[in-house]
């Protein structure tokens, strides 16, 4: 994707199954669980780089001792912050036992970060705030284990307003108003009120209070707990959390819009967003990592027995194809697959625009994770090719001769690498100015390979969303090589609507499709649209988001996508290039015959699947029309 957006986020849940002296003596080392964390973290680093925490805890920790450890970070490389400071702990607190590396016993009595249940996470940051108070996992304390809360997460909830709302009826005074505290203190009710059952149960029957403890522990149902505290939430969330005494699970919104897969053997427990992570860490098929359903919870129980279970009733399936287009990283087979669907079927649509013109049109991709798409996009053409090379040695007929077989064979598509992104390349400036110099620079052309004035450049992108980069930067650089056309295709449909479940696109005018769709419908003598949908999404601002519609749809309803691809083909050219510019969008039914068990369009359509989504895309309209450049959620 050439212009950056951001995403929340990536969690790893690890419970081990087994004493730490198991793996001491399977695996060589008792840091097994440690570095099973350190590693699926490392392969999710694609889902958050603004931060990085983990929490490990101890069960069965003797009274007076830590049980419970948190390192969060959020300096440039946090990963490495955070097992670097793990690591440093442990040698620290070690010191004076040169036997500690063996002795499984010692190290989880006595070292830090040592225990049985791990839950990490990655963060991009939203909404500006980067300080270490807004990276996850967050913790709820307390001085009785079964009441310590961690929680950590994928999520983004569209009705903070009216959980904070219920926290405060109930006389909690929440010290944030974020999604993220919001729902650490709606859990952490029901889980007090939860252990506040028992405890008044078990007094009735005459148990003592260190006694009543341990049954609280036992007994306590986190299904129960999620299924009552999540009855509010109105978003996309795989939440993972952990209860001090060594309880654990994760919980996945009934859409299905944020991923969650896991993984279990009699030796461990282990929850990622990504499939293909589990399999590389623990070299295992795609068929042993189970996705956890829509509305479902797992939980893993301090005696370490497992259950999925329901805790909302699934919903119309909507899981987020963004996920699948280009957060999630591509070597999950299905993912990789459908990557490449999404590329062929543009084949078609891209011939008719170079006019099948294969001796002056060169084929490439911007930036590197366009290139699965681009691989299907090339097995397209050749397809094409093949046919009509069938077709015209068949016309042939008796008239064949090698000369003519040798001019047909020769019909082939050609593929370069265009442009090369400078990984080391830093825009450390910060004037406008001199920043768009810089961004000028980050890729490098290869030159001598499109013939001046006369080739056309095919290059294909993720997906196009505000178009800043495509305009200031690489219409600019592909310019260079001085093609008669580009043509920037998106395998990805327009960008219409802002996302409130994940990623961090909140502002309508940031998309270049709805600048386009606006500047058309003055262009066309058509502002009244405009004040139309400003005025019903006014009229709405009050009502229950259950009984908000989605007006911003009547913005596009006068125009075909091709009039709005054409007109930010318009918009995005830069006045000093020579060269012709077209964008060419993926179709919406074509996003739904490659990704076909992900739906979640919402973005492109307006399709939102909670009512949620509509209150935010009808506020979004009218900060854009009142000139206020803020979140609309």
């Amino acid at each position: 994707m050439s212009d950056q957006i951001k995403h929340e986020c990536g969690i790893v849940l690890i419970r081990l199954r087994k004493p730490l002296e198991y793996y001491q003596k399977k695996y060589g080392t008792w840091m097994y669980g440690l570095n099973k964390l350190y590693l699926l973290m490392e392969k999710q680093h694609n889902r958050g780089q603004d931060g990085a925490g983990v929490v490990s805890i101890k069960i069965d920790q003797p009274s007076g001792k830590k049980y419970i450890f948190r390192k969060r970070s959020n300096k440039e490389n946090p990963i490495h912050d955070v097992f670097q400071h793990i690591q440093k702990s442990i040698v620290k607190e070690g010191e004076g036992n040169p036997d500690m590396y063996s002795d499984s016993e010692f190290a989880k009595e006595n070292l830090p970060f040592v225990g049985e249940v791990y839950l990490g996470h990655l963060r991009y940051g939203t909404f500006g705030r980067q300080s270490l108070d807004y990276v996850h996992p967050v913790m709820r304390e307390n001085n009785w284990r079964s009441r310590n809360l961690v929680l950590a997460g994928n999520f983004n909830l569209t009705n903070v307003d009216e959980i904070f709302k219920s926290l405060e009826d109930l006389g909690q005074h929440p010290k944030d108003y974020t999604d993220t505290v919001t729902i650490l203190e709606n859990v952490g009710h029901f889980l007090d009120e939860e252990n506040q059952y028992w405890f008044r149960r078990y007094k009735n029957e005459g148990l003592n209070n260190r006694d009543i403890s341990f049954h609280i522990e036992k007994e306590l149902d986190l299904f129960k707990i999620l299924e009552r505290s999540s009855r509010r939430w109105d978003g996309g969330y795989a939440i993972a959390g952990m209860i001090g005494h060594g309880d654990a699970f994760v919980v996945r919104d009934p859409w299905g819009i944020r991923p969650a897969h896991y993984y279990i053997d009699d030796e461990i427990v282990v929850v990622t967003s990504e499939r293909p992570v589990i399999q590389t860490a623990f070299n295992v098929g795609v068929d042993d990592v189970k996705e956890l359903q829509p509305g479902f919870g797992l939980i893993i129980k301090k005696d370490g027995t497992v259950q999925e279970k329901l805790v909302r009733v699934p919903q119309e399936r909507k899981s987020c194809s963004f996920e699948r287009i280009y957060f999630s990283r591509g070597s999950d087979r299905t993912i990789y697959l459908e990557r490449k669907q999404l590329g062929r079927l543009l084949a078609p649509i891209i011939l008719k625009k170079v006019n099948y013109d294969f001796e002056n049109t060169v084929f490439s991709y911007i930036p590197n994770t366009a290139e699965t798409a681009f691989y299907g996009m090339m097995e397209g053409i050749r397809e094409h090719i093949l046919n009509l090379q069938k077709k015209r040695i068949l016309e042939l007929g008796a008239d064949i001769s090698p000369e003519k077989l040798d001019e047909i064979m020769s019909i082939k598509p050609r593929v370069e690498k265009v442009a090369i992104k400078d990984v080391k390349m830093r825009t450390f400036i910060t004037d406008d100015s001199s920043r768009d110099d810089m961004v000028a620079h980050v890729y490098d052309v290869t030159y001598g390979i499109v013939h001046n004035y006369k080739d056309t450049l095919v290059i294909i992108d993720d997906s196009i969303v505000r178009g800043t980069t495509l305009k200031k930067s690489i219409l600019k650089i592909l310019n260079r090589l001085h093609p008669k056309k580009i043509i920037i295709v998106s395998s990805a449909p327009q960008i219409r609507y802002p996302d409130c479940y994940g990623i961090d696109m909140a502002k309508l005018q940031d998309f270049i499709a709805f600048n386009a769709a606006i500047e058309l419908l003055k262009q066309h003598g058509k502002e009244k649209i405009i004040d139309d949908v400003y005025k019903k999404c006014k009229e709405q601002q009050n009502l229950p988001k259950e009984e908000v519609v989605n007006y911003v749809k009547e913005i596009y309803a006068p125009f075909s996508a091709e009039e709005i691809s054409a007109k930010m083909s318009e918009m995005l050219r830069p006045e000093d290039i020579e060269a012709e510019v077209e964008i060419v969008y993926q179709t919406i039914e074509n996003l739904h015959e490659a990704c076909p068990n992900d739906n979640g369009d919402w973005y492109f359509t307006g399709n939102y699947p909670t009512p949620g989504g509509n209150k935010v895309v009808n506020q979004s309209f009218i900060n854009f029309y009142e000139g206020k450049n803020i979140r609309s959620y």
